[in-house]
């Protein structure tokens, strides 16, 4: 089968030299196509030339025109077909973007019309709902029948689409990567270094495996765990819930990050007050919570007889499981008891996301930041800011969890 094109953005706000820059970082990184979009850019913000030059080039009509001068630059163009399909057929990339979700059957519909045996075939879709995924990769397998292997892309979009990308990217000729940053072309699309990484292990077949949370863009997990490794970060309020048991054919397992980790507990059945790690066993998710071995690793790091804690979550739970064990007794402290200064030992829950209430200073106390990267570090600041002092603990915590997650996901059934 043809390799997969890994296709990245040019982002609206880059024009001239920097859109030269983005590219040449773009194929540094593994990017293979950069597609340039007329509702995005006009003829006149780009060198198309000097950009054909960095490598293939994917032009997409939306809206605007496209240029003559970009149709003959591009190696593919993409035309909505049901407005226009006039390119050069070994160039002719027909899409369409439907307004919402479809059937298999509608699907095939829209596509029932004769098309160059050159040209690729995008088919997108709104994912409104999590058990939608099953109707995609559906339509992906018909659509292949029809076409062939090496000509179709199916692809979801919306808050909840990055795994069902992800699970759709195996058999996708395209494959459409954010840079990572605060723009991407489409909500849901995976992180350039997430799939080159993937790419890079071949892991032939492998089920993946994932990290639930909100703002995790930042995660190190996959760095350490084995591919594939997808980041989804969802809404604070999404459908976990359903959108893990829709994966469920899909994962081995995965990590569960804040905010989710207390309502997975619960749609598990968990007999722990907090999970942060679910394993397939056949038809069924099974969960645990390896953060007590990150919980036990700063505690012992810390050394204290006594500490207070901000924030009663996840994390919170953890300490509390193992705080007996390691000796040291634990001051819970939600943010409607935050009164004085606080002085002594302390180790800081809250998501850099969320902000501390006014009311929170530190009498010269040392506060372990259970974060990491740049979470960490912003924490770490207001914890300056407030008259404490920080004890970035974050490493120790994430090895000493991450470790005992590896352990679990080898025995997925």
């Amino acid at each position: 089968m043809k390799p997969l094109w890994r296709v990245v953005t040019l982002p609206p706000t880059l024009q001239g030299d920097a859109a030269v820059l983005f590219a040449q970082g773009a194929r540094r990184r593994g990017a293979e196509m950069l597609e340039l979009r007329t509702d995005l850019h006009g003829p006149e913000a780009v060198d198309i030339q000097v950009l054909g030059q960095q490598g293939p080039l994917l032009v997409s009509e939306r809206g605007r025109p496209l240029p003559a001068a970009w149709v003959e630059a591009a190696r593919y163009v993409d035309r909505d077909l049901t407005v226009s399909l006039d390119a050069p057929a070994e160039k002719l990339l027909a899409s369409h973007h439907a307004e919402r979700s479809l059937s298999t059957a509608e699907a095939l519909r829209l596509w029932d019309r004769a098309l160059p045996p050159e040209a690729l075939v995008k088919h997108v879709e709104p994912l409104d709902t999590p058990g939608h995924v099953a109707v995609l990769l559906e339509t992906q397998a018909r659509l292949i029948e029809r076409f062939g292997a090496e000509r179709v892309t199916v692809l979801g979009m919306g808050s909840l689409a990055l795994p069902a990308r992800a699970v759709l990217s195996s058999r996708n000729v395209l494959e459409y990567v954010a840079m990572g940053g605060t723009w991407s072309a489409a909500p849901g699309q995976r992180l350039l270094d997430d799939a080159v990484r993937e790419f890079r292990a071949q892991p032939r077949g492998r089920a993946r495996l994932g990290i639930l949370g909100t703002s995790i863009a930042h995660s190190r997990s996959p760095r350490i765990h084995r591919q594939p490794f997808d980041r989804i970060d969802l809404p604070e309020q999404g459908p976990v819930e359903e959108l893990v048991d829709s994966l469920l054919p899909h994962y081995a397992g995965f990590a569960v990050t804040s905010p989710f980790k207390l309502r997975l507990a619960r749609h598990t059945r968990s007999p722990l007050e907090a999970i942060n790690t679910l394993v397939r066993r056949g038809g069924h998710w099974e969960s645990f919570n390896t953060d007590v071995e990150g919980a036990r690793a700063v505690l012992q790091r810390m050394g204290a007889r006594d500490a207070f804690v901000l924030g009663d979550g996840g994390s919170t739970a953890a300490l509390r499981a193992i705080s007996a064990e390691v000796g040291c007794t634990l001051r819970v402290l939600k943010r409607s008891d935050i009164g004085g200064p606080l002085a002594g030992m302390g180790i800081w829950t809250w998501p850099d996301r969320v902000p501390p209430p006014e009311s929170l200073h530190f009498d010269r106390a040392r506060v372990a930041v259970i974060a990491y990267g740049a979470p960490g570090r912003r924490i770490a600041t207001e914890i300056l800011r407030r008259g404490g002092t920080p004890i970035l603990l974050g490493a120790a915590w994430f090895v000493a969890q991450a470790r005992r997650q590896r352990e679990l996901w080898e025995t997925a059934t």
